[in-house]
């Protein structure tokens, strides 16, 4: 766990590590998070110095709601990274026109396939351990879960936490399809939840998912 004074550290320290996965020549792809640790990472991003017109940016999850809702990861990634010189990357939004966050899911997968590996992942966690919108408790979360399964992307009914509104998530057979994952925490309880991941086998959160594996390599900031 790579440990920063303060937000402003790890928000600098986030932004270099993806302006370096994202720089070179040729086809790159980014997966990014809601929440409200990544916005100051996005400001920085977005300004960088990168050939963004051969970015492909999509989110590791979404709220079933109206692009334009406050609550939509789209309409935040819109605002805080796809702006600047980012402006000129390729978004695909998670969330379609479909009837059911299920339909949406099923849509978006051809979509998505084209741009594995990821050049990187950034993630957020919960404080109950859910990546993405991988929640513990979901009846289906072992099969996605599962690093060798065959979706993409699939349908929340029920989420793990406010707000209580259907979600579309890659699974982790998708997260885990990149040259690098980048975990961002603050606070002690997150970071005791790593912790414990990472010294408990038997303690399985869905973070875990990420953390214990070998497919992808993981650096987890944390600041207070």
């Amino acid at each position: 766990m790579e440990t920063f004074a303060d937000g402003d550290a790890l928000a600098d320290a986030a932004a270099d590590a993806l302006a370096q996965a994202l720089e070179g020549t040729g086809p790159r792809s980014l997966v990014v998070t809601g929440g409200r640790s990544p916005g100051p990472v996005y400001d920085r991003l977005s300004s960088r110095d990168l050939s963004w017109d051969e970015v492909t940016v999509t989110l590791s999850d979404e709220r079933w709601v109206d692009p334009g809702a406050a609550e939509s990861n789209a309409r935040f990634v819109r605002e805080r990274l796809l702006n600047g010189r980012a402006a000129a990357a390729r978004f695909v939004p998670l969330k379609g026109a479909g009837p059911t966050p299920e339909a949406d899911a099923r849509e978006v997968e051809p979509a998505l396939r084209p741009h594995l590996p990821w050049s990187a992942v950034l993630l957020g966690m919960g404080e109950d351990g859910h990546v993405a919108s991988l929640f513990p408790g979901d009846p289906d979360l072992a099969a996605r879960l599962d690093p060798d399964g065959p979706r993409l992307c699939v349908g929340v009914a029920a989420a793990g936490l406010p707000p209580l509104v259907p979600r579309l998530t890659l699974t982790a057979r998708t997260l885990l399809d990149t040259r690098l994952v980048l975990l961002l925490i603050t606070g002690e309880a997150k970071r005791a939840i790593v912790e414990r991941v990472l010294s408990d086998p038997a303690y399985s959160p869905p973070a875990a998912a990420v953390l214990r594996q070998d497919r992808a390599p993981v650096r987890v900031l944390w600041a207070p």
